[in-house]
Formats: structure tokens, sequence, C-alpha cells
């Protein structure tokens, strides 16, 4: 075989061998069910090309899809992003045992990292997900790369007064949290922002913006357990910023200036030894009204 021809020989293994490599790493599997450790289905789907994060997303009762397909998939060209929805929500099974307890919520993060055969992963956050996100970076940290934050609360009562608050200042309400009262303060509340047209405004800059995220709601499946449930658990209304001094993992919080969901300055309460902050111009749905800022910062976080 002369050199010519060997070089050419060459050149076309590589590229097969380049395209197969390329293929392995840009991964999309068909979604599929996770059976947890208390035999609950929950919907798990993976795709992108990296390490694997985790995406617990918020609500309570909401699903991945919203995040996934509002622009978080551009997330996909650095990481193997894993989109499951929580038990009794969205695509997933209700609870068999009617556990939804946060540690039973942790314990089934832990199971689809065993299900997928992982080590340490990424785990991302979004709103009422920060919760779980956290309690399972308490418990599990060695198995985790680093937490992600974005738009999260770790305290309800906390969000729910910068809720209220914020109604009052958007309809002239006067609305007081009386005794502890926060959720009939927050249920008083939303009803004076439909009255003005204004619910958007707790979660992006435009109406536009809130009729899209509506649009791909429109295909979640009926409430299936978890958001029915949920307010009566005393647990998931107690202080997790308590936990993160504890929680040694590298941090990454996003935050929106003007997420009053979450409440713009909700973050200042977290306390993370190796946390970094990054604020960023948007509301609750920073990671669509931002995308390109929000997808820097995690990369830029993934990177170190």
């Amino acid at each position: 075989m002369n050199t010519r021809l060997l070089t050419a020989v060459y050149i076309i293994l590589a590229q097969l061998f380049f395209a197969q490599t390329l293929s392995e790493k840009a991964e999309t599997s068909t979604p599929f069910f996770t059976q947890t450790s208390d035999g609950t289905k929950l919907f798990t789907k993976v795709s992108g090309t990296g390490d694997l994060c985790i995406y617990v997303h918020g609500g309570p009762g909401m699903w991945s899809d919203s995040f996934e397909n509002l622009k978080g998939k551009n997330l996909e060209s650095r990481l193997k992003m894993v989109y499951y929805d929580q038990r009794g929500s969205g695509r997933s099974g209700a609870s068999l045992t009617n556990d939804y307890s946060v540690n039973r919520m942790v314990e089934d993060i832990e199971d689809i990292r065993k299900k997928l055969g992982a080590g340490k992963v990424y785990l991302m956050s979004h709103s009422f997900g920060g919760i779980i996100a956290t309690a399972y970076a308490a418990k599990y940290g060695s198995h985790l790369k680093g937490l992600i934050l974005v738009s999260s609360t770790l305290y309800l009562n906390d969000s729910v007064m910068g809720q209220v608050a914020y109604a009052n200042e958007l309809t002239g309400s006067k609305i007081e949290i009386k005794e502890g009262q926060y959720m009939p303060a927050l249920g008083e509340a939303m009803g004076k922002l439909n009255e003005k047209g204004q619910m958007y405004k707790l979660l992006t800059d435009s109406q536009e913006n809130m009729n899209t995220l509506d649009k791909i709601d429109e295909k979640r499946p009926e409430e299936n357990g978890f958001r029915n449930n949920v307010w009566n658990i005393s647990e998931y209304y107690g202080d997790f910023t308590k936990l993160t001094p504890d929680i040694k993992v590298p941090v990454l919080v996003i935050s929106g200036t003007q997420d009053h969901a979450v409440g713009p300055q909700h973050y200042k309460l977290f306390k993370f030894p190796k946390q970094k902050v990054v604020q960023i111009k948007g509301g609750h749905l920073l990671y669509y009204e931002n995308n390109d800022e929000f997808v820097k910062s995690v990369f830029s976080f993934i990177r170190k």
C-alpha cells in the first residue's frame, strides 16, 4: 500500500472514530420511567453531552418540560441533562404509599442517580425545587460535583412575605400576614393580582412570556398527588437556609433582579461555605428571559 493511500485510510478511520465518539457523547435517550425504592414510577429523560446534571423542577407539582422547552435545553451542549417529574407531578405516577415527605423526594433523586449508574453529578433546581435539592445536598453531598440553585427558595415563608408585599405595591392593597397565616394572605394577594390582570408579574416581565409558559403547561397532565398533599406537610414550611452552612460542595446561586416569586433579596439568607452568587437581570423565568447570561453563568461554574 503506497503512502498516499495509507494516509487516506488513516483519515477515513479517524473521521469514523470521531463521528462514533461524538455520537456516543451527544446522547438523547428515549424517555423512560425510573422505579423508585418504594415502587413509584418517575418520568425520566436524559439528553445532552458532558457531566450529568439532574434538574429538580419547581411548583410544587409542576413538571420538567417547561424548563426544558423554555431554552433550558441550551445547557445540553456541555451538560447531560436529566429531566424528571417529581412523584405526583407531571408525567410521573402518584406515590404508592402517599409519601411526599422531603426525605422521600430526596431519595427519589438518589434512586435516579443510581439508576443511571452515575458517580458524582451536578444538581440543579428551580423555585420550590430548591428545598428538595438543598435537602439532597445536606444528605448526599458526597455524590455531588456541585449544586446550582436557579431562582430557588429555601424558606417558603420568606418568599411569601415578599410576594404579598409586592402584590400590595402593585394593587394598592394592604394585605397583612396575621398570626403566621402565610398561605391565606398569599391567596388573598393572588386574588388581588388576578383582578388587576397582573399575576404574570410575579413570574416574568411580560404577559407574552407568561403566555408562552402557559402554552407549554397546557399539555401537563392533571394534578395527581403532590400539590394536593404538600401544603399539609409542615416540614416544607421550615427554614432550609439553616442547612446551608454545613453543605460543603461548590454552590452556584443564580438570582433574578426582578424575581418577585422567590424574592430578589432572598439569596442573602444563604450561607453556603463555597457559594458563588450571580445576579441576572430578569424575573422568576430568567433562564428564558436572559438565556445567554444564564447559560454562560452555568458553564463558567462547571468549568471551575
